[in-house]
């Protein structure tokens, strides 16, 4: 996922099987610094546990924070934060589908329609790896 094109992509080892246009966190430009910031992190990370019952349709887990993240954030003296997923729209907001993404609103996370959010929760197991780029 690069985060400066606004594109989530399923790959299947060097093939590209699907690519989603996204919002991202309402700050998105820079990587994840503190819980409450806004911001989308950057790294390596994978998608480690679903949750269907989300206050959103649907949501894929991102093992964000990793040891690093929560390291450098504490050596800030804050909290790296935690929660950030990859997920539908609000629960009884799913009528604006697309429209979603005329800007970047999560505190966070990563968002795609409720259908593609179906689509990506079919195609991915947990343990997924998942690449953020700014």
């Amino acid at each position: 996922m690069r985060k400066s094109a606004r594109r989530l992509e399923l790959y299947q080892g060097a093939t590209l099987i699907r690519s989603y246009p996204i919002a991202l966190g309402r700050v998105p430009l820079g990587p994840k610094q503190q819980e409450g910031d806004g911001r989308t992190p950057e790294g390596h990370y994978v998608l480690d546990y679903r949750n269907p019952r989300s206050a959103y349709h649907k949501a894929l887990h991102v093992s964000y924070p990793s040891a690093a993240d929560t390291a450098a954030a504490q050596s800030r003296g804050v909290s790296a934060g935690s929660l950030i997923m990859v997920h539908g729209v609000r629960n009884g907001l799913g009528f604006v589908g697309r429209l979603h993404r005329i800007f970047d609103w999560t505190d966070g996370c990563i968002a795609v329609t409720d259908a593609e959010i179906d689509e990506i929760w079919r195609s991915v197991a947990d343990g997924t790896p998942i690449e953020i780029l700014p």
